[in-house]
């Protein structure tokens, strides 16, 4: 079975109406589908502009008026909704917005789980035919339902402790200050020219996997990941320098990775749908595309305050003009020996 035949099988299981070979999947993931979006809106006391809304912001194209591909649980999905706008006084706007992100992250864990699953299956029998590949997507998906459910709710729970923890001692977001750090592969747009893209994933993988290793053993957070770049926020500046050099000497010692180059700069951030905001993240953000590989570059102020720790050796730099930003020192940041 060829990787096209693969793409059509993706876009096939994300189709709004199933075709009769998914048709089973579909009730079994959702139930069965006898709801027009008039239906649904009706049952659940929404206007269909308040339904439309909330479906877009889930990320799924629009859907006929008259077409029946909803079920039951739509309607007990909104039903809720419902109960958190009126009962808990949740601002509808803020639940567009919170609909959004959790659109987007479970878009992402959705398309990855069902590329994996389909990959693997490949790659033991690369010559499968399309309803071989189909079945075997099903059966996977099915078991993965029957307790991922769970794991995601955990998961859920977990991060959001983790958040009000975070929150704690500055409730209003455009108090908190942050160093935000970014780190990209060296090289990585010509390299992804010269290998395959079984190659390419492999490396943005493991690129992935140090970066997270690093970043959370020493108390940051991946804020996301951007392809070949990560950016991370810590809330102590001498963890985020610590993290950066971190990232530069776990490149430098596997020689099958691009070196990285950190940029770091500390200061107010906003935060807004689970994003990070402001001139501290465009700060960092451009020091990072200046910086040369295996180096961590500091802001001025942050580069002021690293400079007299002793585990620490800081260069200052001449002033460079940053796009959007203007003429600006910085530091470099390295061990001292």
């Amino acid at each position: 079975m060829s990787l096209p035949h693969l793409a059509a099988l993706r876009y096939d299981l994300g189709a709004m109406e199933p075709s009769d070979e998914w048709q089973p999947l579909a009730e079994t993931l959702l139930g069965k589908p006898e709801y027009t979006p008039v239906d649904v809106a009706r049952e659940a006391q929404f206007s269909l502009d308040e339904l439309r809304r909330l479906w877009r912001a889930l990320g799924f194209p629009p859907v006929a008026d008259d077409a029946r591909v909803f079920t039951r649980s739509e309607i007990d999905v909104l039903r809720t909704v419902r109960h958190f706008i009126e009962q808990q006084g949740t601002d509808p706007a803020v639940m567009v917005q919170l609909t959004r992100v959790t659109g987007q992250s479970l878009s992402r864990i959705a398309d990855a789980q069902v590329t994996d699953a389909a990959e693997r299956f490949l790659q033991r029998t690369p010559d499968a035919s399309p309803e071989a590949a189909r079945g075997e997507l099903i059966s996977r998906i099915q078991l993965l339902v029957q307790g991922f459910d769970k794991l995601l709710g955990y998961v859920w729970r977990r991060h959001l402790l983790a958040a009000v923890l975070r929150l704690s001692a500055t409730p209003s977001p455009a108090d908190r200050e942050q160093t935000i750090g970014f780190a990209d592969l060296v090289g990585f747009t010509a390299l992804s020219q010269a290998i395959d893209a079984r190659e390419l994933a492999a490396m943005v993988d493991r690129f992935e996997a140090i970066a997270y290793d690093h970043i959370v053993e020493r108390g940051g957070r991946v804020v996301k990941m951007i392809g070949d770049e990560v950016m991370f926020a810590v809330d102590d500046a001498v963890a985020a320098a610590e993290i950066g050099l971190a990232l530069v000497e776990a490149h430098a010692r596997e020689a099958a990775l691009p070196d990285v180059r950190v940029g770091l700069a500390d200061g107010p951030v906003l935060a807004w749908e689970g994003d990070l905001f402001g001139p501290t993240v465009n700060l960092a953000s451009r020091l990072v595309n200046v910086a040369k590989p295996r180096t961590v570059l500091a802001s001025e102020a942050l580069g002021e305050r690293l400079r007299e720790l002793p585990q620490f050796a800081l260069r200052h730099l001449r002033a460079v003009k940053l796009q959007g930003i203007g003429r600006v020192r910085f530091w470099v940041v390295r061990r001292a020996k």
